[in-house]
């Protein structure tokens, strides 16, 4: 395929990321999403409307240019939006980093679309887990994708790939004993999980639902406390013992 044909609808690049995978990272994130997570923070990426069109050759360009800085425990992530909803520029642009001898990330949902192709180019999936819930899934993404998700997991799973689970709690909705528990029996059923991480519900994006016109649906909901995020990590990490 000619890599100039092919295009990415980008919002924007991180050139030093260090929470997006292992080591230092060049992190773009997609534009396009088709979930709607109340505790979304960048709102901003999920239309597929085009913006930043990049190519292949374009992407590349950029991330050489730290490739010094990267190529030894670091690499290249792709995030969102949700990455895996433009599959095809994932695939073009992963098989020239590739070449380069780039570490590839994806961050995603697990709710995309022709992905199968990618499964031998990525080195690291980190798992964005919503809910293990259905009626909580729906209430929390506006989606019934579920059962995508799941497909999805069996999938990986099936590729052997190495996969980092990840799950933002908020206050009232999933920062129960119960949820850590689930989510930890849960990690505990998969191969190569190298780590599970419960992100704390924040409320930095709440300004750009305003920018957007956008109603946030969080608005009396506080940030995780930080003595309630090291409660639920010490029952998680606990029961991943076990």
């Amino acid at each position: 395929m000619n890599h100039s044909k092919v295009y990415a609808n980008v919002d924007s690049i991180e050139t030093m990321g260090l929470v997006d995978g292992p080591g230092i990272r060049v992190v773009i994130f997609l534009q396009g999403c088709n979930l709607r997570c109340l505790y979304c923070h960048n709102p901003e990426t999920w239309t597929c409307e085009k913006k930043n069109l990049m190519t292949v050759e374009g992407i590349l360009n950029k991330v050489l240019k730290y490739k010094n800085y990267i190529i030894d425990k670091g690499g290249v992530t792709f995030s969102g939006g949700e990455p895996l909803l433009q599959s095809d520029f994932i695939y073009e642009c992963a098989l020239a980093l590739k070449k380069e001898g780039f570490h590839i990330c994806i961050d995603t949902s697990g709710v995309g679309k022709d992905y199968l192709k990618l499964m031998d180019l990525v080195d690291l999936f980190i798992v964005d887990v919503k809910s293990l819930y259905p009626e909580e899934y729906k209430y929390i993404t506006g989606k019934e994708e579920l059962s995508q998700f799941h497909k999805f997991m069996s999938e990986i799973i099936e590729k052997n790939k190495k996969i980092w689970l990840r799950q933002v709690i908020v206050p009232g909705i999933n920062d129960t004993e119960e949820h850590i528990k689930e989510l930890a029996k849960f990690a505990k059923k998969i191969p190569n999980v190298e780590k599970v991480e419960l992100l704390p519900y924040h409320t930095y994006g709440m300004k750009k639902y305003e920018e957007l016109n956008i109603k946030y649906r969080l608005k009396d909901v506080p940030a995780l406390s930080k003595d309630k995020e090291a409660y639920l990590n010490e029952i998680l990490n606990s029961n991943l013992k076990k």
